[in-house]
């Protein structure tokens, strides 16, 4: 009988002592960051842009209040034909979001190699894209001036949220 009065009490402690996870705020600092951008589809660049958005909305508002001027993503795949102005209105949704953040501070730079192999010049890129010589030597470029790399993985979905929640 002791026995099981002892193991009912060491099964139900744990629940009595458990609580909600605690929230913290880690003491972020400004973020240097490159994101690099290599999509097998231009359909997944909108989820690519939600590593942009998970990065700076927490960061702009308090306790942190940064401003996202030292973000740097850099175009290279088959998303780089969502910047081009004769796709604006198909990738629509993405480009507003993109020149959105252009306007907080975040650069878009497009790899002019890949302008190339697509057959784009740089007057055919929104205004709002930068073309830099290649995306290689950028991400090496901003990795050495001490720029956190962040590569997008945009995964296919196999079940909606409320199927594994």
């Amino acid at each position: 009988m002791k026995t099981l009065l002892a193991v009912m009490l060491l099964t139900l402690l744990p629940l009595s002592v458990r609580a909600e996870a605690p929230v913290v705020n880690t003491p972020y600092t400004a973020p240097k960051v490159v994101y690099d951008i290599f999509l097998d589809h231009p359909a997944k660049l909108g989820a690519a842009l939600y590593w942009i958005r998970s990065l700076i909305l927490p960061l702009s508002d308090p306790p942190y209040e940064y401003k996202p001027e030292t973000i740097k993503v850099v175009l290279h795949g088959t998303e780089l034909v969502a910047v081009a102005k004769k796709n604006e209105a198909k990738y629509q949704e993405e480009v507003v979001r993109m020149r959105y953040y252009a306007e907080l501070g975040i650069e878009f730079k497009v790899c002019a190699l890949a302008l190339q192999d697509y057959g784009y010049r740089p007057a055919d890129m929104q205004d709002f894209v930068q073309v830099v010589p290649s995306a290689m030597v950028e991400l090496v470029h901003w990795q050495n001036q001490g720029y956190a790399l962040l590569t997008p993985q945009v995964l296919e979905k196999r079940f909606s949220l409320e199927e594994i929640r």
